[in-house]
């Protein structure tokens, strides 16, 4: 989960702005706009069991993604609650970038369906799965959603379809999206490193917007700036940790992705030129 002291200054301020919006709309609470469900899922060859968020959300509404930009709200997961619980990760769907009032936020629109692989401390016994879901939810207000799960996952379970679905809306790999190479150039700027990423990536049409976020929640990425250099993308971000000064950037922890109308690239690690 990335979350920054900035980006969630940004959203509070964003939620304030648009408190005389909410005065105005007929909305009052997440029920007329969001609806979620746990899916079941089943239990795979590994072992592990794979699940399901599924959230419907009312027209002209979205949720954010698990970076979702200075103005957005990022998602919280918490699962402390579960028994015989050892791992989860997220397998997020290829997001949509929105643009309002020149704002950039990272997310999904109508609905969002989010695998939840689950790995049991003894897989020969149940998980009783529990989450709190913490999220943001906007149209022309913003407001926070609080959801909770809880459900006993089913050994083998059924296969479904809307789960596959979305596990074949990941962002494709470099290698899926024949990139030759990245090379990252850090330069220390005064409160922390400028990131240029030069990527030799086929174009696949439209505007691209490329996401960096690195293996410490704690440090700010800005928004990145992006252009078409020959047949090479290049990205620039720059990064604050809470020091406010240059600092050692963990490269292979750095993700870079590469967002588009055809959905998204995710490159593991940032090395050197």
């Amino acid at each position: 989960m990335i979350i920054r002291a900035l980006a969630r200054s940004a959203c509070l301020l964003l939620l304030a702005l648009m408190a005389t919006g909410a005065a105005r709309a007929e909305v009052t609470s997440q029920d007329q706009v969001l609806s979620a469900d746990l899916l079941t899922g089943w239990k795979m060859d590994s072992g592990a069991h794979m699940t399901a968020l599924k959230l419907d959300l009312a027209p002209g509404w979205k949720t954010y993604w698990r970076s979702p930009g200075d103005a957005g709200i990022p998602p919280q997961f918490d699962w402390s609650g579960s028994q015989n619980l050892r791992a989860v990760r997220l397998h997020w769907p290829a997001p949509s970038v929105f643009r309002t009032n020149g704002m950039q936020t990272i997310g999904y629109h109508d609905q969002l369906v989010l695998p939840v692989e689950i790995v049991a401390v003894d897989p020969s016994k149940p998980v009783i799965l529990s989450a709190q879901v913490e999220l943001g939810v906007c149209h022309d207000i913003c407001m926070p959603a609080s959801l909770a799960f809880q459900a006993a996952l089913p050994s083998p379970g059924t296969q479904d379809a809307t789960i596959r679905a979305a596990l074949a809306a990941r962002p494709k790999t470099a290698k899926e999206a024949r990139l030759k190479t990245i090379g990252c150039e850090v330069e220390p700027i005064k409160d922390g490193l400028r990131l240029t990423a030069t990527l030799d990536l086929p174009a696949r049409g439209g505007r691209e917007t490329v996401a960096f976020e690195t293996a410490d929640p704690s440090v700010w990425v800005a928004e990145a700036v992006s252009r078409r250099q020959g047949g090479k993308l290049v990205a620039v971000t720059e990064l604050v940790p809470p020091s406010g000064a240059p600092f050692a950037l963990n490269r292979s922890g750095v993700t870079v992705t590469v967002i588009d109308d055809r959905g998204a690239i995710e490159i593991a690690g940032c090395p050197a030129p």
